[in-house]
């Protein structure tokens, strides 16, 4: 946590807000989607769901192929834990569930379900969007089911197994563009490099790709760079918890460090989380 308590101290002396940005893309992004505070008639839903996760003292038996937790967590967890720790903030959810209503995106990747929250903010914004969450866990994935189900949520189809060996396969027989990827599934610098490779070749030039933690680590900050430099790569947003990427053909190549709703905020919640 100091690693990321230090980088967002760097961050806020070179990010900035809505005040001087002179792309209309963005702006309007900024304004109207990143940092919309209005309220969507399935918030309530997902977060009485939450709510349940929060208070279920059962235990799974977690498989973790990615680079763990900053808990140090092993891999008997009360599902209680996971939500408390590794669920992601209903801030950062309902900021995917807006991108998802405003860019419309057929086809979705989440490379990472979880419990299965993030995931329903994701299917519940477009019910006509078809949702591929990757869980490499089975136990984990069978409470993410159950979290579908409690919210009649039919669009998301779950794959289990190592994202190493299930993604390529997923990508090859999507028989459409990738829409819309939200990178969550593995915080390493070569694991995420690979990922955001694989799904590069079934982009267009109207994808967006959001990584989540892009300042968790070293390595996701050489990761982030490495993305953000990349010759296909035209826009990203750096919201310090997330980076958004984008592929706009004639959009000139430009790179913002954006503040988002308090992003010191969810440090300190985060690290209050993370220390009880």
């Amino acid at each position: 946590m100091l690693f990321q308590a230090l980088s967002y101290v760097r961050f806020l002396l070179r990010s900035g807000n809505a005040h001087g940005l002179h792309s209309p893309f963005v702006f309007g992004l900024y304004a109207h989607v990143i940092n919309h505070d209005g309220q969507f008639a399935t918030f309530p839903q997902i977060e009485q769901r939450r709510r349940q996760l929060l208070h279920s003292p059962r235990t799974i038996q977690v498989r973790d192929f990615g680079a763990g937790s900053h808990t140090g967590a092993g891999r008997q967890r009360r599902i209680q834990d996971i939500a408390r720790t590794a669920a992601k903030p209903p801030k950062l959810a309902q900021l995917l569930f807006r991108l998802v209503n405003h860019f419309r995106p057929r086809t979705v990747l989440e490379l990472g379900t979880s419990l299965g929250l993030t995931t329903s903010y994701l299917a519940s914004a477009d019910s006509r969007s078809r949702i591929l969450t990757f869980e490499g866990c089975p136990a984990t994935a069978a409470v993410a089911r159950q979290t579908f189900a409690e919210l009649n949520l039919q669009n998301v189809e779950v794959i289990e197994g190592n994202l190493d060996e299930t993604l390529a396969p997923a990508l090859a027989s999507l028989g459409a563009p990738l829409d819309f990827a939200f990178f969550d599934g593995n915080h390493r610098y070569e694991p995420t490099l690979h990922y955001f490779e694989l799904c590069l070749a079934h982009r267009t030039e109207r994808s967006v790709f959001v990584l989540d933690d892009i300042h968790w680590s070293r390595d996701m900050e050489r990761a982030w760079e490495v993305i953000r430099q990349h010759p296909d790569v035209r826009l990203t947003v750096d919201l310090f918890f997330v980076g958004l990427v984008f592929f706009r053909r004639n959009q000139p190549k430009q790179h913002f460090r954006l503040r988002f709703n308090n992003a010191l905020d969810k440090i300190l919640e985060r690290t209050r989380r993370l220390s009880a």
